[in-house]
């Protein structure tokens, strides 16, 4: 969140409250500002999540102001001082999903992952991927969709790019024979496979969703054994 806006939250949560300006335009007590500020981000925090729940139930499309300030458990008047409108709301949710996203990907493919065999290789990677979308259902919501805010897929668009450099140039570790086009198309089957999988992983809950997850690895691992499992087990075998 930028200074800008945290400023303006702030503030505006010391209107609903908070402790106003002493004589000479300042606050008294040095402590002050910082808890009203404070305060600001835990409502804009709130109003986050509500969002994310709301978008969850309704779609991004049916969502409304309105209903997002009712599942926070305040008024529209209070959700305005903080978003002027519905798309602010999902740009600032938005890019915190996406940063955590980030964080989550990037842990996820790390050095020492890639360098176990291959089915403990998917188990790495993919159980925080999984676990991550799982956990945050309003990502999969605000990352596609005709009406989602176009700053919003464009970062995705990025990201989607990012992640795909990222499964090839793991593959071309595993085959520095093959050439570069078949390897950037197995990485792209490989994406998709997972994509889909993670559709059906949402679609469902409880034990089969577990049972889902497994599905979708083993479809994983046996179209990526007969190319890079000799050799992902090569390189286990090597680790210290």
């Amino acid at each position: 969140m930028s200074e800008a806006k945290a400023t303006k939250g702030a503030a505006a949560d010391g209107a609903d409250g908070g402790p106003t300006a002493g004589p000479d335009g300042g606050t008294p007590g040095s402590a002050r500002p910082r808890r009203r500020q404070a305060r600001g981000e835990a409502r804009i925090a709130q109003l986050l999540q509500a969002a994310a729940s709301v978008f969850c139930t309704s779609g991004y499309t049916a969502s409304s102001t309105n209903a997002i300030a009712r599942e926070a458990g305040v008024s529209p008047g209070t959700l305005y001082q903080f978003f002027p409108n519905k798309e602010a709301i999902a740009v600032e949710l938005g890019d915190q999903l996406l940063n955590r996203w980030r964080d989550t990907y990037g842990a996820a493919f790390t050095q020492s992952h890639i360098e176990l065999p291959l089915d403990r290789m998917l188990d790495a990677i993919l159980d925080p991927l999984i676990a991550f979308n799982c956990e945050n259902p309003a990502f999969s919501v605000l990352m596609h969709g005709s009406e989602i805010p176009g700053r919003i897929t464009e970062e995705h668009d990025t990201l989607h790019a990012t992640m795909l450099t990222r499964v090839e140039s793991v593959l071309a570790g595993y085959l520095p024979d093959v050439p570069a086009g078949h390897v950037h198309r197995i990485a792209d089957m490989t994406f998709m496979l997972f994509k889909a999988g993670l559709d059906l992983i949402m679609a469902h809950e409880g034990e089969e969703r577990t049972a889902y997850v497994q599905e979708l690895k083993t479809i994983m691992f046996r179209y990526l054994d007969p190319l890079v499992g000799d050799d992902a087990r090569h390189r286990a075998r090597r680790a210290p």
